[in-house]
């Protein structure tokens, strides 16, 4: 067996020592402690070429991956499995006065020993057998784990009969530029080194599903998730006169009540289900205040797929849109009719007819309709909305529809429904060929190895519930699929842009193996140091020997470093 905790825990805090917020220059310090811990070992710098610090391409922001691998030496063979570990967090804000110890983990234990705690973080902090701060558990005790085996093959090479790489990668929390970045280099190194990718391991946290889970889980693959996006228009009106108008945010609201929580709405595959849309933005587009009101609302939606693709979401949400227009116009017509009779006037029946678009069907009605023009004119627009560098990829989105918007010739209020945003495809693992066959054999039989050392059940279940970049690193969607997101993100091509045909290129299968602990994204981030530390190397490290290696366990004390 590994011993691995002093060392995993170690790594752990020299990583999340480093500030590494999404978006923010900390990816780069990160990105190079890393590099550089990795060019102190002998192995690389007897074989410098085989570590890299890789700067993200088509990213409006600097930022680095590490790659590196180590060539087995028992025997000439091409199989070649992969770790990967994202390296950014979350911000720190929600640590309010204890911000500045956040990313220290001992000064943070001490401090929060002094505070008002919940009765189970209490519990958990004065064991001693749980470690808090922000990365811990999502997710650098993760890549501290795979650096950990790294090196240990790096000194054992003649016990690979194959490759071993890690991709040490940024920007997993917003919009994966470093995964996306990281497989050309993947690719890259193949055609180079002959390498054949027959597995990837991720190493992302894995949490309770519920109150009282006692399990400890293992991923055969993860969910899917799409942002759908839903430009609203109205009919402005002063607000003394409200019922001559239509309010958009009156719409947008029907709307988030139709899909926020909707069990309806629920893929379903292999016998898992994913939670239920959820809505991360709901605002008009009215720029300052008036007694008008809005012209337009603005309303996305968190979606989770296990099997349905880009083009039935569109459709399902399409009819869910027009059930919710439907429904607005019902309840603002009860209103109406109610109001007059309160006033003793004579009630006439409202205008409004439900109306929703797929945005494909606008674009392509525009091109229609004021041709070359039109084209010209949203070329230049989009290109100069480009400058505004406030705009993140989904707000670009919403501009663009708007300004298309104006050309409209009818322009009676209406729902467009569209995708602002990264498309994270989702995988499985079910035996469908020889590799993924293996790859399930190899982790089932790690599994049944290393629970009997540990006393909570360690489960394998199909999706990783929580998005993760392994979604990135395979592809069943086909062409009508995709052409589903890149026909309905209204930034693509300049904003927003994703070359799925390298992920198709790519396309290895992959699980996850990762530190276990409680509230990642919160203030009380913390991690199971047993588990994160102990069983999640020994699991990682029994699925590569038995994928290219001699399958023997080791009982080893690699040098703290």
């Amino acid at each position: 067996m590994l011993s691995s905790r002093e060392v995993v825990l170690q790594l752990t805090d020299q990583l999340v020592k480093v500030e590494s917020v999404v978006n923010t220059p900390g990816e780069i310090d990160v990105a190079r402690a890393l590099y550089e811990l990795l060019s102190s070992l002998p192995y690389f710098q007897e074989h410098p070429d085989r570590l890299l610090l890789s700067r993200t391409v088509d990213d409006e922001v600097e930022r680095y991956n590490v790659l590196a691998f180590v060539k087995g030496t028992k025997a000439a063979d091409s199989r070649t499995v992969i770790l990967m570990g994202h390296t950014d967090t979350v911000g720190i804000e929600d640590f309010g006065h204890l911000k500045d110890k956040a990313c220290h983990p001992q000064e943070l234990m001490k401090a929060l020993r002094q505070e008002s705690l919940p009765p189970l973080v209490k519990e958990q902090l004065e064991s001693g057998e749980w470690h808090f701060g922000r990365g811990v558990l999502d997710m650098k005790s993760g890549v501290a784990s795979h650096v950990y085996l790294l090196k240990y093959y790096a000194e054992h090479p003649d016990e690979l009969a194959g490759n071993l790489v890690l991709l040490a990668e940024c920007d997993e929390e917003d919009s994966s530029h470093g995964v996306l970045s990281g497989i050309k280099d993947l690719k890259r190194w193949k055609e180079e080194h002959g390498f054949e990718y027959i597995a990837l391991i991720n190493s992302d946290f894995v949490a309770p599903l519920y109150e009282g889970d006692e399990n400890r889980y293992v991923y055969k693959g993860t969910i899917g998730k799409l942002l759908p996006s839903f430009f609203i228009t109205g009919a402005e009106t002063h607000v003394g006169s409200c019922f001559e108008g239509l309010d958009p945010n009156f719409l947008a609201a029907e709307l988030t009540r139709q899909i926020s929580y909707n069990p309806e709405l629920c893929d379903e595959a292999l016998g898992e289900i994913p939670v239920p849309p959820v809505s991360l933005k709901q605002m008009d587009l009215k720029p300052t205040y008036t007694v008008q009101t809005a012209l337009s609302a603005y309303v996305y939606y968190n979606f989770f797929t296990v099997s349905w693709s880009p083009k039935e979401v569109l459709d399902k949400l399409k009819e869910q849109a027009e059930i919710a227009f439907a429904n607005a116009l019902c309840v603002l017509e009860d209103r109406y009719r109610r109001y007059r009779e309160r006033c003793n006037e004579a009630y006439q029946p409202l205008p409004w007819k439900p109306r929703v678009m797929i945005y494909e069907e606008m674009h392509r009605q525009l091109l229609e309709e004021h041709g070359e023009r039109f084209a010209l004119h949203m070329k230049a627009f989009k290109e100069e909305l480009m400058q505004d560098k406030t705009l993140d990829t989904r707000m670009f989105a919403a501009r663009v529809v708007e300004e298309e918007w104006s050309w409209m010739r009818d322009k009676s209020p209406a729902i467009i429904l569209f995708y602002s945003s990264l498309y994270s495809p989702p995988i499985d693992l079910s035996g469908k060929d020889e590799r993924e066959r293996h790859l399930l054999r190899a982790l089932e039989e790690a599994v049944e190895a290393v629970q009997p050392n540990y006393a909570h059940p360690i489960v394998a279940k199909n999706f990783f519930p929580y998005i993760c970049d392994m979604s990135m690193v395979c592809l069943r969607d086909d062409e009508a699929g995709i052409r589903a997101v890149s026909d309905n993100n209204p930034g693509w091509g300049t904003k927003h842009y994703v070359n799925y045909e390298d992920i198709r290129d790519l396309n290895v299968p992959a699980i996850n193996i990762g530190p276990y602990g409680y509230d990642a994204h919160k203030k009380y981030e913390r991690m199971e140091i047993a588990f994160s530390t102990e069983i999640v190397p020994q699991l990682t490290d029994l699925v590569i020997r038995k994928l290219i290696g001699n399958e023997v366990n080791i009982d080893t004390s690699l040098q703290v470093y």
